[in-house]
């Protein structure tokens, strides 16, 4: 049993320098099974790749010569990747010296494809389908493990192959972030997978690390496309779907302004259709399934 940790990284000099350290702590600890470490560096424009050469050379770097988004770094660190488990950690995360061991046990029922780590303050997420739109909601800190709508791209372990069979994140669709986890977990979850959330396996994660030095009000319109075009792909049922557009038409309504996220939606209408296609064809587990669970 070997684990791949991929960290993707952008303009995060100051990051890796302040929580490196505990990965390295962590990588040590026998019981995480740790085998590599891999950071992908996102077309950094600091001097992120000279901290990693000078002062963390126990790190396997690969780099992007250009920004190419968030699913796109993740991706290509999964496939450079060797382990049995993929380990996604955000350069803003800092993990517990033994944070994976309580994850593996999971692992045993073979149709888990991810388990959730505990991010301090925040538990298992619920997933909703509220006024014709799909959305989550926290669910409690609990002492015990639980299911999961969806794991986070920052703070998660995953099976490799089963993440290659699901094609990785939609880096044609959803670049450059948001959405992109919640979606390969969910079509995880419609093709019969199980996603959990483990509260012994502790993290602190300060969010937004990186994301927060960009435009907000950029990254606030891709994250209502993003939610838009995760709809639109992954919402395979007729009856959801129609209540899916008599909200989205309410939306329009009361918010005119909304119009240009749905204008900017439909800029990726070719990469949509032929995704909401494979979906169609491949899922089989209903969307009414899903959200009765939570």
């Amino acid at each position: 049993m070997k684990v791949s940790i991929i960290i993707p990284n952008y303009n995060g000099e100051d990051l890796l320098r302040s929580n490196l350290p505990f990965v390295l702590k962590a990588k040590k600890f026998a019981g995480n099974n740790i085998y590599e470490v891999i950071v992908v560096d996102d077309g950094s424009k600091d001097k992120s790749l000279e901290v990693l050469k000078k002062d963390f050379g126990w790190v396997k770097i690969i780099k992007h010569k250009i920004n190419r988004g968030f699913s796109s770094a993740v991706n290509t660190g999964v496939r450079s990747s060797k382990g049995d488990f993929i380990c996604l950690l955000n350069t803003d995360v800092i993990p517990e010296n033994d944070f994976l061991v309580s994850t593996f046990y999971h692992f045993e029922n073979k149709r888990i494809f991810g388990v959730s780590l505990h991010e301090k303050g925040y538990g298992w997420a619920k997933g909703i389908f509220k006024d014709g739109f799909i959305a989550h909601e926290p669910g409690t800190e609990a002492g015990s493990s639980h299911i999961t709508f969806w794991i986070s791209g920052g703070s998660g372990i995953f099976k490799r192959d089963i993440w290659m069979k699901l094609g990785g994140m939609d880096e044609k669709l959803l670049s450059p972030a948001y959405w992109e986890d919640i979606d390969i977990c969910y079509r995880a979850l419609k093709r019969g997978y199980g996603l959990v959330w483990e509260p012994n396996s502790k993290v602190v994660h300060k969010h937004e690390g990186t994301v927060s030095k960009l435009s907000k009000n950029y990254f606030q319109k891709i994250r209502e496309r993003n939610q838009l075009l995760f709809i639109w792909k992954n919402l395979t049922s007729s009856n959801l779907f129609g209540k899916h557009i008599m909200g989205l038409l309410k939306r329009l309504v009361s918010h005119p302004g909304y119009i240009r996220i749905v204008l900017m939606a439909f800029g990726k209408i070719g990469i949509l259709l032929k995704a909401r296609k494979k979906e169609t064809r491949e899922a089989n587990v209903s969307d009414e399934t899903i959200f009765s669970r939570f």
